[in-house]
């Protein structure tokens, strides 16, 4: 009876990832609902906000800490998806180290357009409050396009294996590896994204063939 009842226990506690995939549903939802709201070419209140995402004010402030922070994420989240999205949503191979290089070379050759909104994104994550949701304070859409990216290499590894290569890829895509290969090495667009596509390959490489 007791083993069945912490049976029944267990099934009724949402296991981490349920919690992280709800949370991500839910940011996901509000920035939506903002994007939408912008289209129409005005700034929305928070108030509207609220009501288009069907959630509370708490709710918000939980993903959220500002307002200027939602509504730059959710420029970039509506210039992303015009830009970045479409040039990946069909890879043309199953071969994992050509899926990732295409991707590291689409996204770092796009996001060099926003960086000035990447800088001002991440002044506010990094200046500003821990996000009371307990997830992440930014960089949750390349999360989902490098997951895209490995999917064919998810049966070759091992979960903690695929997770620490998205983690390690997650420092070769965006706004941050650009920022540093321009301010800390002088180099030019063209020149970054050649390195962070060589590195994406390698580490891709690395993981699939350890030993070789």
């Amino acid at each position: 009876m007791a083993k069945n009842r912490k049976k029944i226990l267990q099934a009724q506690i949402p296991s981490q990832s349920g919690r992280t995939a709800q949370r991500n549903r839910t940011r996901k939802a509000i920035v939506d609902a903002t994007m939408q709201l912008m289209a129409a070419g005005r700034t929305p209140s928070i108030t509207e906000i609220i009501q288009a995402a069907q959630v509370s004010r708490r709710t918000i402030y939980m993903y959220f800490p500002n307002v200027e922070q939602l509504l730059l994420d959710a420029t970039l989240g509506a210039w992303s998806a015009k830009t970045i999205d479409p040039a990946i949503t069909d890879f043309a191979t199953n071969d994992v180290a050509a899926r990732v290089e295409h991707l590291s070379r689409t996204a770092n050759s796009s996001v060099s357009e926003t960086i000035h909104l990447g800088r001002a994104l991440i002044r506010l994550t990094v200046e500003g409050e821990e996000p009371r949701s307990g997830g992440p304070r930014r960089g949750y859409r390349r999360i989902q396009w490098i997951e895209r990216a490995l999917d064919p290499a998810r049966a070759k590894l091992r979960p903690k294996e695929f997770e620490r290569l998205v983690s390690a890829l997650s420092l070769l895509i965006g706004w941050e590896p650009l920022i540093v290969l321009k301010d800390v090495r002088g180099l030019d667009q063209k020149e970054a994204v050649e390195v962070l596509a060589f590195a994406a390959r390698a580490i891709v490489n690395a993981a699939l063939h350890p030993h070789s």
